[in-house]
C-alpha cells in the first residue's frame, strides 16, 4: 500500500516543485498555469487508462487486459496475473468435471441429481435413456412431471429409501428398473437407475423352468403309477390289459430318462468347468448318421434329403455337433405333418460354414421365435410330446452353439414351414 501512494503521489509532487521553481523565475501566474495544465494531462491519461479498464470489462474472455503506464501498468500486470490463475484453476475444473462426466458415462447405473424439491440437476445419458429426459430441456423439471408412474412419485414423496423400488414400464413396457435414491449434501437426492429387465426375465424363465419340469415329469409318473395301481389289482396279469400298460409304462419311463439326460446335458453345457475337446470333425459322414437317425424317427412318413454342397470338414466337438445337429433334425420332423419334407444342407457361405434343416411344417408366428431357444418352450405342445419331444432341444442347440462362437439364425412363416441355420465362424472351417 505505501508503494502505491508513493507512486501516485511522486508525480504531483514533481510537478509541485517544478511550479515553484517557476514561481521564481516567471511569476505566481505563470506556476500556476504551467501546475494546473500538468494536473490536466495527468487526469487525461488517468481517464484514458480507465476507458480502456472499462472496455477490457466489458468483454474480458476475448479481450486482453490493456497496457498500463505508471501506476496503472502495476495494477494491470497484478490483473492480468490474477486472470491467469483464475482461468488455470478454470481449465484444471472443467477437465475434472469432464472426467467426471466420462466416469459417469461409463457406469452400468442411471445417476440423476435432484434438489429438495426433486427438480433434476444434473443426469448422465444413461438417465436420459431410462427416464426419457433431454438435458437441454429438462434440467430444472420436477422429475416426477417426467417420469409419473404413481408407485415413483409415492416412492419420493415418503422418502423411505432403504429398499430400492421396482418400476415396471418406464418408457416402454418391457423396461424394468431398479430405482435407488441416497440423500445427500442436506436436502440433495442422488436417484441410481439400474435396468434390470434381464435379470427379471432370467428369474422369470428359472419360475417357469421349475413350474414346467415338474408338469413335464409329472404326467409320465402319474401313467405309470395308474398302470402299477392298475396291475397291482389284477388277478391274472397275463391279459391284453397288463400287456399294454407295461409297454406304455415303458414308454413313460423312457420319455423321463430322455427329460433327464436332456436337463444333464444343459447343466454340462452351462458349467464353466465343462471345457470344450475340438478336433476336425468330418460334417458329412456326420450328418449321414443324422440322417438316418432321422429316416428312423420319422419311420417313413417324411421325405428326407441331405444336400451336401461342400466336404469341409469343422474344428469342434463332435458329440456336441452330432447332438445340435441331431436336435434340429428332430425338431423338424416332430413339427412337420405327414407327407412333409425335411432337408438337411451342408454348405459354405461367403467362407462361413453353414449347416440348416429346413421343413414344410406348420411353421412358427413371430412372437414365438425369440422364444424358441427357452427351456420347455412350444409352439405346438400336443405334437412335440406325442413324437416324444423334450422341450429341450433348442436350449441345448443354442448353448452348443455358443460353444462354438456359432449363431443360431431362425426363419420362418406360418404354413409355409422354417429353416433353422447354424452360422459357424470361418476359422472353424478346416477343409
Amino acid at each position: 500500500m505505501t508503494d502505491f501512494w508513493q507512486r501516485v503521489t511522486l508525480p504531483i509532487a514533481g510537478l509541485l516543485i517544478l511550479a515553484l521553481l517557476l514561481w521564481a523565475v516567471f511569476g505566481a501566474v505563470a506556476a500556476l498555469l504551467l501546475f494546473a495544465l500538468a494536473l490536466l494531462v495527468l487526469y487525461v491519461l488517468h481517464l484514458r487508462q480507465m476507458a480502456a479498464f472499462e472496455f477490457w470489462l466489458a468483454s474480458p474472455k476475448e479481450r486482453e487486459i490493456p497496457e498500463g503506464h505508471g501506476v496503472w501498468e502495476d495494477l494491470f500486470a497484478t490483473l492480468n496475473q490474477l486472470i491467469k490463475r483464475l482461468r488455470k484453476k478454470q481449465d484444471q475444473l472443467s477437465q475434472a468435471l469432464h472426467y467426471m462426466e466420462q466416469a459417469t458415462s461409463a457406469l452400468p447405473e442411471g445417476v440423476v441429481i435432484l434438489d429438495g424439491a426433486d427438480r433434476i440437476e444434473w443426469c448422465n445419458p444413461l438417465a436420459e435413456k431410462h427416464f426419457g429426459l433431454d438435458t437441454r430441456h429438462d434440467i430444472g423439471q420436477q422429475i416426477t412431471y417426467l417420469a409419473r408412474q404413481p408407485e415413483f412419485v409415492q416412492y419420493l414423496a415418503m422418502a423411505q429409501f432403504a429398499e430400492p423400488l421396482l418400476l415396471r414400464g418406464v418408457r416402454q413396457d418391457d423396461l424394468v428398473l431398479s430405482i435407488k435414491v441416497i440423500a445427500y449434501g442436506g436436502d440433495k437426492k442422488l436417484l441410481i437407475s439400474r435396468d434390470v429387465t434381464h435379470l427379471e426375465r432370467i428369474d422369470t424363465m428359472r419360475r417357469d423352468f421349475v413350474a414346467n419340469v415338474s408338469h413335464e415329469l409329472r404326467t409320465p409318473l402319474t401313467v405309470v403309477n395308474g398302470f402299477v395301481e392298475t396291475l397291482l389289482d389284477m388277478e391274472d396279469r397275463d391279459c391284453d390289459m397288463a400287456k399294454r400298460g407295461l409297454q406304455l409304462m415303458g414308454e413313460q419311463t423312457e420319455r423321463m430318462t430322455r427329460l433327464v439326460d436332456d436337463l444333464l446335458t444343459l447343466s454340462r453345457l452351462e458349467s464353466d468347468n465343462s471345457a470344450l475337446h475340438e478336433e476336425p470333425v468330418d460334417v458329412p459322414q456326420l450328418l449321414e448318421q443324422v440322417m438316418q437317425e432321422g429316416l428312423r424317427l420319422s419311420n417313413g412318413q417324411h421325405t428326407l434329403r441331405l444336400d451336401l454342397e461342400t466336404q469341409d470338414k469343422l474344428l469342434g466337438n463332435l458329440a456336441e455337433l452330432h447332438s445340435a445337429f441331431g436336435n434340429l433334425c428332430s425338431n423338424a420332423i416332430r413339427y412337420t405333418p405327414a407327407g412333409g419334407a425335411v432337408t438337411l444342407r451342408w454348405q459354405t457361405v461367403d467362407g462361413q460354414p453353414v449347416f440348416s434343416v429346413q421343413d414344410s411344417g406348420i411353421g412358427i408366428a413371430p412372437q414365438h421365435i425369440p422364444r424358441l431357444t427357452e427351456r420347455f418352450y412350444r409352439v405346438d405342445r400336443s405334437r412335440s410330446r406325442e413324437t416324444g419331444g423334450t422341450g429341450l432341444g433348442l436350449a441345448i442347440v443354442k448353448h452348443i452353439a455358443n460353444r462354438h462362437q456359432a449363431k443360431l439364425v431362425i426363419t420362418s412363416e406360418e404354413g409355409q414351414g422354417s429353416t433353422f441355420a447354424l452360422q459357424f465362424p470361418e476359422k472353424r472351417n478346416t477343409r
